[in-house]
């Protein structure tokens, strides 16, 4: 073990599983450990290295920035942070944006939005959010709350009350949750990451938004994850056509630094009023110019090209042996294998790919422009992990 894995193990909170890999150095989708070894990344930091570690304009757009002010507070006004603030609502047709330093951190914005909606405009004494089943929204007490899976609430009780879970798919229980409950909103993912890469279906997308509608109830999307060009668009929701209310980031707006944002759409826009909410270092100058970098490249053609890649992912894993099925939605896939996923992670790190896990399933979320030549390296290393006959 070398000095730094024991440092850490000897320190760090248990926390985490670490796989026994050192990283310490990268550039784009490649990776190197401290006995320089190369590994092709398939993770990208969880799907944060929009566009790969080291990326040359993200460095210069940070590093610039730091040379002029790194941190103000929300006091002062910042060019980068009103810019990133504008690049957003032009993308998404939002109003209003709230920026914090995590995607739980932009979703305990949403929820807060959501409940100050719910009783200034509907006098809903004690709103409640819907959310689904096998969704995960973060792990702070609330968002855990919101998060439908049983096994992540254990330990934490008791949670902040306010939210029920519905079964995804099952149409007549989101009307029952709006007849029986003072329901503020739905918040969903359009993929559910953590709970293994599982995307809603276009009609079950559909049934939500007639459900809203029909309502009067707000809709929130969930974007931590497939956010920011992932899915192949700049969010998952406009694959879907639904209009939400108030959409959720983080993960790969900040290219590499923490980030996290909450887009009010037109019902919203108005509802914080000053001290109703903040953050110290939300809209950090440094992160926001970083950010600019990576929304300003993510053009109609730049996303062509992953959805390119998308399909070759699945083209290339879809029939192979031991690869009992594929699921996700653009760079951000669920690969089901007969052995079990650590089992074909461990096997493919041995050979110089790192990627991921999400539930029982084999995680992919690559750099956005992974180059191809990389890609099908990869693929081809994954595909004999998961072969049972290697």
């Amino acid at each position: 073990m070398s000095e730094i894995t024991v440092r850490s193990d000897t320190y760090l909170a248990n926390t985490y599983a670490h796989f026994p890999v050192e990283i310490v150095s990268g550039k784009g989708s490649l990776l190197y450990d401290e006995s320089g070894k190369e590994y092709i990344d398939l993770g990208s930091g969880i799907a944060v290295n929009s566009f790969g570690v080291a990326d040359e304009a993200w460095m210069q757009a940070v590093t610039a920035q730091l040379g002029k002010v790194a941190h103000t507070s929300n006091l002062y006004y910042t060019e980068p942070c009103g810019r990133l603030a504008e690049m957003l609502c032009e993308r998404s047709g939002m109003k209003k944006v709230f920026f914090g330093n995590s995607g739980a951190e932009a979703n305990e914005c949403a929820i807060k939005a959501a409940r100050k909606y719910a009783s200034d405009v509907r006098n809903i004494g004690m709103p409640v959010i819907a959310t689904l089943k096998n969704s995960f929204h973060g792990r702070t007490i609330t968002t855990l709350a919101a998060t439908g899976q049983e096994h992540y609430h254990e330990m934490f009780q008791p949670l902040t009350s306010g939210f029920v879970h519905v079964t995804p798919g099952n149409v007549e229980e989101l009307y029952e949750a709006a007849r029986n409950n003072q329901l503020a909103a739905i918040m969903v993912e359009c993929v559910q990451g953590e709970g293994g890469v599982i995307p809603l279906s276009q009609e079950y997308a559909q049934a939500i938004q007639k459900v809203c509608h029909d309502s009067n109830i707000l809709l929130i999307v969930d974007e931590v994850q497939t956010g920011i060009g992932r899915s192949g668009k700049f969010f998952a929701y406009q694959k879907l056509g639904m209009e939400p209310d108030i959409v959720t980031t983080a993960k790969g707006l900040g290219g590499g630094l923490p980030i996290g944002a909450c887009l009010l759409g037109e019902k919203v826009k108005g509802v914080f009023h000053p001290g109703d909410h903040g953050s110290t270092f939300g809209g950090n100058p440094a992160v926001a110019a970083g950010a600019i970098s990576v929304v300003e490249r993510l053009t109609e053609d730049f996303l062509a090209g992953v959805e390119r890649r998308s399909q070759m992912i699945w083209q290339t894993l879809s029939g192979k042996p031991g690869i009992r099925g594929v699921s996700g939605m653009g760079l951000m896939v669920g690969i089901d294998t007969e052995k079990p996923a650590p089992q074909v992670l461990a096997r493919a790190r041995e050979n110089g790919v790192l990627c991921l896990t999400a539930k029982s399933r084999v995680r992919l979320l690559p750099a956005l422009n992974i180059p191809d030549e990389l890609l099908m390296r990869a693929l081809e290393v994954l595909c004999d992990a998961a072969d049972p006959n290697s």
